[in-house]
């Protein structure tokens, strides 16, 4: 790291300095490195304690698996051809694993007696298209199998072509036992339609994603102050009074999931060939709004969720959002350098250098070391490599889009 947050120096932006991009690559090195410990013998993989030895659970939940197999099919595509064995263990464990050959779609966890939790989420499902995908761009042999199945599936119990939006959720037998509707799952069902836009070159992915961001953005944030609800009824009202699962479906707006759906917006403007419009525009308020309100002036970080006027709601501060606001900011400067985002893109790497990355183990702590918001912290180990990755190689690269082929020609991982 270099400088100082709130000054743009004579040494230009981070992005281009030899310094900084030095960190990004051996942060993104260190995280692979601390994951490799993830395999399990007998297929699946482990969750790992913060010193990378595995946790005794046995639960192996559809989101992990999907995560880890996009992200080491972009290291494997960034110059680490060392790391396609957890892309293989993973894309067999989707198979063999979370795959339900009784009903259909994928389980949303098991473990060692079998089905542990059979609901079919969308959640988990746009999941396996993202990982089918970036396994494809990787050219990893069983991608199209598994691509065709969940695009299927995607398309025969989720996709809601008449609102241009995914449904939430089904029992294992493909029952409707709620009317919910949530933004989450359509956020991530944007990341993976545009990475199977990326993969196959079929525009309508690309569609249903631009569908799904003008509803989000031109359509619910801009009506209620550059937030974005979180909740809605089958009908598609935002229902501001909706509490449900504390980490999946809190109450209030998630301020990382409006610098998360800038990123995408941003990421489908430029796919889509920049048209004229307020794509970019629009990203800018989210990320504005959500840094003003968002950031613990007293601590430093991100809060989690946000009250509809803009108040701190759950004060937890938690690493994705860092992450996320990251990438975004990254996206921006390369469009447009502002002194604005190069203070705050600074200022989020010190604090998650100084508060998240471990140093030691390798990794980003799911939580600062410092919380005071409860007695116990939220998680156990440290869940994932997904969000901190992308941090990592987002800033690494020269464009908005088209990440795994510019990794393929670029390997600043090798």
């Amino acid at each position: 790291m270099m400088g100082e947050p709130g000054k743009i120096d004579a040494a230009g932006l981070w992005l281009e300095d030899e310094t900084h991009r030095a960190f990004l690559v051996q942060d993104a090195r260190k995280a692979l490195d601390f994951f490799d410990a993830s395999p399990r013998a007998g297929g699946g993989f482990h969750t790992l304690d913060d010193s990378g030895r595995p946790l005794p659970s046995e639960l192996q939940e559809l989101h992990t698996t999907t995560r880890l197999v996009h992200c080491y099919a972009l290291a494997q595509m960034a110059g680490r051809a060392d790391k396609a064995g957890i892309v293989d263990q993973g894309m067999t464990w989707l198979w063999q694993g979370h795959r339900d050959r009784q009903h259909g779609g994928y389980l949303w966890s098991v473990d060692a007696e079998g089905v542990a939790d059979g609901t079919k989420l969308a959640y988990g499902h746009v999941f396996v298209l993202l990982a089918a995908s970036s396994a494809k761009l990787a050219g990893h042999p069983d991608a199209d199998r598994l691509l065709g199945d969940i695009v299927e599936i995607l398309d025969r119990h989720y996709w809601d072509e008449d609102q241009g939006l995914f449904r939430d959720e089904f029992t294992r037998d493909w029952q409707v036992f709620s009317t919910y509707r949530g933004m989450n799952a359509n956020m991530h069902g944007v990341e993976a339609l545009l990475t199977a836009h990326e993969a196959t070159g079929e525009t309508a992915f690309l569609t249903r994603a631009g569908r799904i961001l003008a509803f989000f953005i031109a359509g619910e944030a801009a009506r209620n102050g550059w937030q974005i609800p979180e909740h809605y009824d089958e009908n598609w009202t935002a229902d501001p009074d909706y509490s449900g699962n504390p980490m999946f479906r809190p109450a209030g707006t998630t301020p990382g999931h409006s610098f998360e759906m800038a990123r995408l917006l941003l990421h489908w403007w430029d796919l889509a060939g920049r048209p004229e419009g307020a794509a970019p525009a629009h990203a800018r308020e989210l990320v504005q709004h959500a840094l003003r309100d968002a950031w613990d002036r007293q601590r430093d970080g991100l809060v989690y969720t946000l009250r509809f006027d803009g108040a701190q709601l759950d004060l937890s501060r938690y690493w994705w959002p860092v992450t996320e606001a990251i990438g975004v900011l990254a996206s921006l400067i390369k469009l447009e350098a502002r002194d604005e985002d190069e203070t705050w893109y600074r200022r989020l790497w010190q604090f998650a250098d100084s508060a998240l990355i471990d140093h030691e183990y390798g990794g980003w702590f799911p939580e600062p070391r410092d919380n005071k918001t409860r007695a116990q912290p939220q998680f156990t180990g440290k869940p994932d490599i997904y969000h901190a990755l992308q941090a990592d190689l987002f800033p690494l690269l020269p464009g908005l889009s088209r990440m795994a082929d510019t990794l393929a020609r670029m390997h600043p991982l090798a």
